[in-house]
Parts: C-alpha cells; sequence; structure tokens
C-alpha cells in the first residue's frame, strides 16, 4: 500500500461509518455508491452528467474491456481515465464474477480459468496474474483481486472456492506491479457463517488498502445477505475501506450502511431507467409506462431535485417511452442514480451528526407505509 490510499474514519454512529478514502484521481467521501461503466461508459448516461448529479467513483468492467476493444488498446490511449475521459477515481473489478457467470462456457482449474467469450466464443484464460496485469493497462484507481464467485447454498463449492479464492488473492498481490492502483482483496463464502469468518479473517491478514465483501445479491435472502455482512465486518478491519459489490438499491444502501459498508456500485438503477422503472426514495418503485401517468403534471418523487425531476413531468416521461425515444432511458437513469448518490451523502451527513440510526429507521418507516 502507497502512502496515495489512505483511509481517515471521519465518524461513526453504531457501526454506521462516514469516512474519507484518498487516491490519485482525488478522495472518495463515504459512504459512496459508485454508478457501473460496464464498457467505460455508464449507459445512457455522460461524463458531464454524472459529474453534475454528484457522482465521484465509476465501475468498469474488466471481462468486458479484455474482449472489447482490448485493455492493451486502453493503455496505449492513456488508461480509462483519459479514454472515457472521467478524471475522478475508477474502479474496475477483476472479471471474476462475469467469467464465473459463463458456466457452460468456463473449466475451473487451480491456476486459473480457461473460458469462452460471449461475443464470438474465443478461449481465453484469466489467472489471477493476468487479471491484474489486465487491470494495470486499464489504471483505474482500485482494482480487484481474481476470486471465484459459487453459488451461495453448495457448501462443498463454497469450500474448495475459498480456498482457491485465498490462493489467488495471494497470488494478486504478488503480481502486482504498480503502486498508484490500490488492490482489495474479496471476501467469499456464500451464505455459511463460518465460511465467511474464515475468508474475511484470512484476506484481513494480507493487509489489503480495502476489502470487498463478494458473492451476495446473488440469490440469497436479504436476511441472509444481512447475516453475512453482520459476520464480516465484525473482522474487517476498521481503518480499511469495505465494499460490497453489486448491491445497489435504496434499502440494500441503507442496510449496507447500518452493518459498516463504506462502497456500493450497482447496474440496476441504469437498468432500470432503460425500462422504464424508476426507484423512489422511500425505497418504492413506479413503472413510467403506466396509463395513470399519462396527465400527471407532476414529478416522478417529490421532492427529489435531480435534473429529471426538476425540469420534467410524469406525463412527458410516459410519452417519451410510448414515442420510444432514447431520451427516456437517460431521464430516468438520471433520476435513479442521483436517488442513490443522494442518498449516499444524506447517510454521510447523518452519520456525521450521530442521527444515522433515527435517520435510516424514517426511511424504513415510509418504505413499509408505500408497500
Amino acid at each position: 500500500m502507497t502512502k496515495a490510499f489512505t483511509f481517515e474514519l471521519e465518524g461513526k454512529d453504531a457501526q454506521a461509518r462516514a469516512g474519507r478514502f484518498s487516491t490519485p484521481h482525488g478522495a472518495l467521501e463515504t459512504p459512496v455508491f459508485a454508478p457501473v461503466g460496464t464498457q467505460a461508459c455508464v449507459k445512457a448516461i455522460t461524463p458531464a452528467q454524472l459529474d453534475e448529479m454528484g457522482a465521484s467513483l465509476v465501475l468498469a468492467n474488466t471481462y468486458h474491456l479484455y474482449l472489447r476493444p482490448g485493455d492493451q488498446l486502453v493503455a496505449e490511449m492513456g488508461g480509462l481515465h483519459e479514454f472515457m475521459q472521467w478524471g475522478q477515481p475508477i474502479l474496475t473489478d477483476s472479471g471474476g464474477f462475469q467469467v464465473f457467470s459463463l458456466a457452460e462456457r468456463r473449466e475451473v482449474d487451480e491456476d486459473g480459468v480457461n473460458f469462452r467469450s460471449h461475443l464470438d466464443g474465443s478461449s481465453h484464460r484469466f489467472t489471477p496474474e493476468s487479471a491484474i496485469a489486465i487491470q494495470e493497462n486499464l489504471g483505474a484507481d482500485i482494482i480487484m483481486a481474481f476470486d471465484e464467485c459459487p453459488e451461495p447454498y453448495e457448501r462443498a463449492y463454497n469450500e474448495e472456492a475459498l480456498r482457491r479464492t485465498h490462493a489467488w488473492a495471494e497470488r494478486c498481490l504478488g503480481a502486482q506491479k504498480r503502486k498508484d492502483q490500490a488492490l482489495f482483496g474479496i471476501v467469499q463464502g456464500g451464505i455459511f457463517p463460518d465460511l465467511r469468518a474464515q475468508s474475511a479473517e484470512h484476506i484481513a491478514s494480507l493487509n489489503f488498502p480495502g476489502n470487498a465483501i463478494g458473492g451476495l445479491s446473488v440469490g440469497e435472502s436479504k436476511e441472509e445477505m444481512h447475516e453475512m455482512l453482520d459476520v464480516v465486518n465484525a473482522i474487517l478491519p476498521e481503518d480499511k475501506p469495505r465494499y460490497l459489490m453489486g448491491v445497489g438499491t435504496p434499502e440494500d444502501l441503507i442496510e449496507g450502511v447500518r452493518r459498516g459498508v463504506d462502497i456500493f456500485d450497482c447496474v440496476l438503477p441504469t437498468r432500470l431507467g432503460r425500462n422504464n422503472a424508476v426507484f423512489l426514495r422511500d425505497g418504492g418503485r413506479l413503472n413510467m409506462k403506466n396509463a395513470v401517468f399519462a396527465k400527471d403534471q407532476g414529478p416522478i418523487d417529490e421532492g427529489c431535485d435531480c435534473y429529471t425531476c426538476s425540469t420534467f413531468t410524469r406525463a412527458y416521461l410516459r410519452h417519451l417511452i410510448i414515442a420510444k425515444e432514447m431520451l427516456s432511458a437517460t431521464l430516468l437513469s438520471i433520476h435513479n442514480l442521483h436517488t442513490l448518490i443522494q442518498l449516499s451523502k444524506d447517510m454521510r451527513e447523518a452519520i456525521l451528526e450521530g442521527r444515522f440510526s433515527a435517520f435510516a429507521d424514517s426511511l424504513e418507516m415510509k418504505e413499509q407505509a408505500a408497500r
């Protein structure tokens, strides 16, 4: 770990934390939600729009960028920051989740994974060393160790995958050459408390500058996810940021922060936006295609000050959807991303003022009332 990566814990309220993680492209004020830019772009959103809504961290996908346009090309273009024209911190995953999601297209051994591209069926291989080399070419501020993400309920497979994940984490540390990138380890273990505890202890012992929690929100219940977060965060060090991978609804952010999580990312806000759906601050959702909005002159969410809610009516947004105008995806995605980014900032303020528990409870009561 270099001096470029420091985590300062600025406040706590029970287990909820407010911190500041310094990177070469600026400090992240946590809790923070990262929009996902899978292919070096957040779908339907420009970097200027991300900046306007207050985004401070964007995630890009190693697997997809390795296949297209290629990590070597990105390096030749000056790295991801220059390539996608985003001047603030970027995080890249290791490609592990995508590779292990391929199921019939991959074969795992102790050294790594053989897989076939979802684009053209061509054969490829990822190892811990190659995953680090690819991410070093991409040039993100935060990079991830190559791990194995198993189905959460298969005990035997989780035990085997955990052994590989831990061995691969050590190999990733040994392979890292660039010191201007923070390499995070990843905790796995399915829904098994003892495996999660074992994994948290091992990953913590390796002294990564930050630690991620993987293999959640992949089919388990919310109660099981919360139990695993309680187990893991009781073990992970206080002086390192904690990143819950692939989780992103208002409820998930609140419950994650309540349990000590600092960083979140998810494709859901923009995916919902492209499919006519929006978050409400109270945890509800609306399908903006519904006929009930045809003459509705109100904003998506009363009290929301995003560009979409400040400018357009529900009636206009429904018109765009019915007319199949691309602008609908942009405007709904702006609202969804703004909702999570602003929620993260509001939670940070509540933690620093010692009122997070009351803040979170009030939102949960609104959510229950909305149901």
